[in-house]
């Protein structure tokens, strides 16, 4: 018999713009995985292009809701948070760890915080400490590159890079203490564009798709989504990473193609059929 497994993304919402929550429970949830949310703040637009945007801080909600879930006893299979507005919020996340990981829980971290070698306005150095010692607790973390040097103290090098200096970096967040890592934003050239991922212990792999020019808002949260979904359905970290990697590459082709605004996101839900092959779940 099918036993469906059970994730919980936290993330924030953004009630317009395709990020954070509103890619990870579709996805995952076309996945075939009962995903739950945990909303660490409630926003009108995402912040990528918008100006005027609302903000409300989660926070006080988040106990009152992990101690009514704690009477249901329920465990996840995947535990996988994103966007974190604050110090606090880590620590809720340190504690969904110890209170709701299940048996082989995938305990998933995308250290939200930078990219382009700025952080992002709320963030800084001292951010980035407590957020090491969160991806330290987890068992997979998915930074950009940007986010892997503020991890790691480190200042912060443009591409293209060399596979030498990819495989430093591996090498170095593995060191915090995680079981695997998967770094995006990698590039040895002005054409393609990908992800690598490392186990620890076993050799690095690299996945590359043709670069499309642009930034595309929610693609980090489509990527760690897909990421995810392939774990749980069984795939070893290289093909997961793969998988995410033709599945965000093929929504920013059909939003490129159909010449939308971009500020919106990628057109995710059209491409979902294709993650379902590539998950092999049709």
């Amino acid at each position: 018999m099918h036993v469906q497994k059970k994730a919980l993304a936290v993330h924030d919402i953004s009630c317009i713009g395709r990020c954070s929550l509103t890619v990870a429970l579709p996805i995952m949830s076309a996945a075939g995985i009962e995903t739950s949310v945990l909303p660490t703040a409630m926003l009108s637009t995402h912040t990528g292009g918008f100006e005027g945007y609302t903000f409300a801080d989660f926070t006080n909600e988040l106990d009152p809701i992990t101690a009514h879930w704690k009477t249901l006893g329920r465990k996840f299979e995947c535990i996988y948070s994103g966007y974190l507005g604050s110090e606090r919020q880590i620590d809720i996340v340190e504690g969904l760890f110890n209170d709701f990981a299940g048996e082989n829980c995938v305990k998933l971290v995308d250290p939200v915080m930078a990219d382009n070698g700025k952080f992002y306005s709320i963030f800084d150095e001292n951010f980035a400490k407590r957020m090491a010692k969160l991806c330290s607790k987890a068992d997979i973390i998915i930074p950009n590159i940007t986010e892997a040097c503020f991890l790691l103290g480190e200042e912060y090098k443009e591409g293209p890079y060399s596979e030498s200096y990819i495989n430093n970096l591996l090498e170095m967040l593995l060191s915090l203490g995680v079981k695997g890592v998967v770094l995006t934003g990698v590039y040895y050239d002005d054409y393609n564009l990908g992800a690598a991922s490392v186990v620890a212990g076993e050799k690095p792999n690299y996945y590359f798709r043709k670069k499309i020019d642009g930034y595309y808002h929610g693609t980090g949260d489509v990527f760690g989504s897909a990421l995810g979904s392939a774990l749980l359905n069984g795939f070893d970290l290289a093909d997961s990473a793969r998988i995410a990697v033709d599945y965000t590459c093929n929504c920013i082709e059909r939003t490129n193609r159909e010449q939308t605004d971009i500020k919106y996101g990628v057109n995710f839900e059209n491409e979902i059929p294709g993650l379902l092959k590539l998950l092999k779940i049709i």
